[in-house]
């Protein structure tokens, strides 16, 4: 079992008071402590940020910003060179969509770009969120990748130039480089999964099982490098990684040791491929910040000859740290202004004046309660989509020209991205909830009968398309996208187990033992040690792909036909449904309804619906 402490030392933050955070953020909440264990190389991990950089104001566990984890990244830095190992921070994509401070701005982005750019990143990659839009990836190329310039990696993606047409590596197709102080030469790759929805007009993404046949990989990966390191959107349990590019690297490297990084799917996991071979990701919505280290004989001369390179053993260490100021802290030995750098404040201050001037704190409504993604079952009066479907979409899903004519309406999951918290509602929740701008569509004349048999093919499409689950997946939520591991829980008498040999037990002055909150109880492949903070475990309960509710239409008298409607979204999904179905349905049968974006009509029912008194 790791090694647990108290907050020891953090007293002289909680009487002194907390720097740094955005100014409306929860106090951050202490809690009992693992250590990190550090080796002779050592990594910081972000993925599937979604713009989540001003940090969670709302959730005490999770409300430190970027501005913070620039600091922190600052005394870890310092930390390794005091040492003499090294530090790498990498991260894994998706960085925009899902939080006001991207999509508040006109052109969303605004902001962002400057402000992620403030963390100094050694390996960096894309998510498919950035290949969606044209304007999403005409940015990701003007900004991110000359922010980073050769840290940024881009494998099996292209950029097709608007000047010239011309298909050109996004970026450098790999890195090699020697570490600070231990000179270990790493060689380092970024990939993206067999993703298929991107704008075509601007990128190429090539499948990975045909990238690791191109020459040029098959002759980095004969470079002999002391490590390899594989930073990816891709989930560490999905073919890309654990079969196609780990295969194609130890076919070649049957002993050298290899860091993949991934992301994806919004969990904390991890997994060992082989004894030399770890895979990690580090969550979703800068909740978390992934920690992974290697020790032992890893330069290709530690081992002398004639004695096999595997002969010395390699250990490997993964902690998930949340995203709580007093964690910080506690890892870095410092608080309160000793821990705040001038760079760190001076991001914490770009973030605050972003929010202020896209007026993110602006209040929609009350919300009379919680409503929660994955915390109860769908049909609780309590679970976000019960919310969706019985009370938002009959508002939301509106055309005053068929407004007489039956309908059912029907909505991914996915497309309602976080938790509502009973109390404010303002215009960054609604961004965190809704943040894509979708339009309706629909079919008219569809027969009722066939329009209820599509939506159950949808709620159990994995028995439907076995050969389209990279495709439809995206429909739910990304924490049900996969059949894999999710996050795990430990048990609350498990938890009192593990708190109990806690070691340095000193009450914090004033303020008694430190509480163990509800958050992130992971267990992952490598065990249930993973996380830095000990929590209380959520509930958790697996949600439909799609929900529906149907207007017009009276119990025990179906009508014959209805209107189909849907969000945008889901037109390359239900083409696919309709053609695997063999209906003569097709894109060119989906027709606007209504003229409202999604989001803002999420917003009038706000409202309309809530007390503006909190």
């Amino acid at each position: 079992m790791a090694r647990i402490r108290r907050w020891g030392v953090i007293v002289a933050a909680l009487v002194g008071g907390i720097a740094a955070m955005q100014p409306h953020a929860q106090m951050p909440a202490p809690a009992p402590m693992r250590d990190l264990t550090w080796g002779k190389l050592n990594f910081l991990q972000t993925t599937d940020t979604h713009g989540w950089l001003g940090g969670h104001l709302t959730e005490p566990s999770y409300s430190a910003d970027w501005g913070d984890y620039v600091s922190l990244a600052h005394h870890m830095r310092k930390q390794a060179d005091e040492r003499g190992v090294d530090l790498l921070l990498v991260d894994a994509g998706d960085r925009i969509e899902g939080n006001g401070l991207y999509d508040g701005s006109n052109p969303k982005g605004l902001y962002l770009y400057d402000i992620y750019r403030q963390q100094d990143i050694d390996i960096i990659c894309t998510g498919n969120h950035e290949l969606y839009k044209s304007w999403a990836i005409q940015d990701e190329h003007r900004y991110t990748v000359p922010n980073y310039q050769n840290n940024y990696i881009a494998s099996n993606l292209d950029y097709i130039n608007i000047t010239t047409g011309k298909q050109e590596p996004m970026a450098p197709r790999y890195r090699k480089f020697k570490t600070k102080n231990q000179g270990l030469e790493i060689l380092a790759f970024g990939f993206l999964f067999n993703f298929s929805e991107n704008n075509k007009t601007l990128s190429v993404v090539q499948r990975v099982e045909e990238t690791v046949k191109e020459p040029w990989f098959q002759d980095a990966i004969r470079e002999d490098p002391d490590v390899f390191v594989v930073n990816g959107h891709v989930g560490v349990e999905m073919s890309e990684f654990n079969n196609t590019i780990y295969k194609a690297i130890r076919d070649v490297n049957p002993t050298t040791p290899i860091v993949f990084l991934g992301g994806h799917v919004h969990l904390r996991n991890a997994t060992m491929y082989d004894e030399r071979a770890i895979a990690v990701a580090s969550g979703r919505y800068f909740e978390t910040i992934g920690w992974v280290s290697l020790d032992g004989p890893l330069k290709k001369d530690e081992v002398p000859s004639p004695q096999p390179r595997d002969a010395g053993k390699i250990t490997f260490s993964r902690r998930y740290i949340d995203t709580n100021l007093l964690g910080f802290y506690h890892h870095t030995g410092l608080n309160g202004e000793a821990f705040e750098t001038e760079r760190g404040r001076n991001t914490s201050n770009m973030i605050a004046h972003a929010r202020n001037n896209m007026r993110l704190e602006e209040l929609y409504g009350c919300a009379p309660q919680s409503y929660w993604m994955t915390r109860f079952p769908y049909g609780h009066k309590n679970n976000l989509y019960t919310l969706l479907a019985n009370k938002i979409l009959p508002y939301v899903a509106y055309d005053e020209q068929r407004v007489d004519i039956p309908r059912l309406v029907l909505i991914n999951t996915g497309a309602m991205r976080f938790d509502i918290f009973k109390g404010r509602f303002t215009r960054d929740s609604m961004f965190n909830v809704s943040p894509f701008p979708n339009k309706f569509r629909y079919i008219p004349n569809m027969p009722y009968k066939t329009a209820k048999f599509i939506f159950d093919v949808l709620l159990s499409w994995e028995s439907y398309f076995t050969d389209q689950r990279p495709y439809l997946m995206m429909l739910g939520i990304p924490t049900c996208e996969l059949n894999i591991r999710r996050e795990t829980f430990i048990a609350p008498k498990d938890v009192l187990k593990l708190a109990s040999r806690s070691v340095g037990q000193a009450r914090l002055s004033g303020y008694g033992e430190p509480e163990i909150v509800e958050g992130h109880t992971t267990v992952d492949g490598l065990g249930n040690d993973g996380d830095d903070t000990l929590h209380w475990s959520y509930d958790y309960h697996t949600q439909p792909a799609v929900v529906k509710t149907e207007m017009g239409v009276t119990e025990g008298e179906e009508p014959e036909t209805i209107d189909f409607v849907f969000i945008d979204f889901m037109k390359g999904p239900l083409s696919q449904v309709f053609k695997r179905l063999n209906t003569t349905y097709t894109e060119a049968d989906m027709l606007p309804y209504g003229t409202e974006l999604l989001d803002v009509m999420v917003h009038k029912w706000v409202k309309e619906n809530w007390s503006q008194e909190c």
